[in-house]
């Protein structure tokens, strides 16, 4: 479905991404972490069309993504949901989720597509007449995730999806993307909270130094996460390769102002 070769990528003439090649199949779930500055987010970025890269192929369903404008993607039905509350403050809950609905597949669905997304996160439908600005932090992130499902996306790119979410609400938002997976919604989440993720993704990606170092099933990462660690430690005498539980860590990496994006 998503096919990624040899794509070296970045911000300037050193590049954050080196010869990276993932392939993701239809209806898995798929957790990226890795440290900061890894290249996480610059991978999402550039599958979106915000990044260009220097070298490299992404290839979606028969599509070469790289000759297709950044705004004509979500057509294609790849939706991206960045780090942070990028909602629409000063619209409704339900004016967000409209303006997400701009795709063709969006606009000929959306009246199912309102209906399951309610029924998927049902505070939404409480406070859809609400400003989105108003809603708490773990509120805000469920409209960001609403609206990307609003195009009645393929694809869905999550950067951080639980960050600034508290324990509880952080499991609750997994446990909702994991319904939208087994119904056939394909899912790349960047993530440094794997404690909420490790029940519902499918496959685990470990990125470290603009590279892949390990790609394989989740039970295969978790029987050799000490290894992974151990190997990679040894190349990382500043810092550690992941924060408080082994796999999860993983903050974006700075963006072309050096901060963090």
């Amino acid at each position: 479905m998503l096919r990624i070769e040899g794509l070296t990528s970045g911000y300037s003439a050193i590049p954050v991404l080196n010869g990276v090649s993932i392939k993701v199949e239809e209806g898995q779930f798929v957790a990226i972490v890795g440290p900061n500055g890894a290249g996480k987010t610059t991978l999402f970025k550039t599958i979106s069309g915000i990044v260009r890269p220097s070298a490299g192929t992404i290839t979606f369903e028969d599509h070469d993504l790289l000759s297709i404008r950044p705004a004509q993607r979500a057509h294609l039905g790849i939706a991206h949901v960045p780090e942070g509350r990028q909602v629409f403050p000063s619209l409704t809950v339900m004016e967000n989720l409209e303006m997400g609905a701009m795709t063709e597949a969006g606009q000929r669905d959306w009246k199912h597509n309102i209906e399951r997304i309610f029924e998927w996160l049902p505070i939404l439908a409480e406070r859809r007449a609400q400003f989105a600005g108003t809603l708490s932090g773990g509120q805000q992130r469920r409209v960001l995730i609403a609206r990307a499902l609003a195009a009645q996306p393929d694809v869905l790119l999550m950067d951080e999806p639980t960050a600034g979410v508290d324990t509880a609400n952080q499991h609750v938002l997994a446990e909702v993307l994991g319904r939208l997976a087994a119904q056939g919604v394909t899912m790349l989440v960047v993530t440094h909270e794997m404690d909420a993720f490790v029940e519902v993704v499918t496959r685990v990606v470990v990125v470290d130094r603009g590279g892949v170092v390990f790609d394989g099933p989740r039970d295969v990462f978790l029987a050799r996460e000490a290894e992974v660690l151990h190997e990679h430690h040894n190349h990382h005498h500043d810092h550690e390769l992941y924060d408080s539980r082994p796999s999860l860590t993983g903050n974006a990496e700075a963006g072309p102002t050096g901060r963090a994006s």
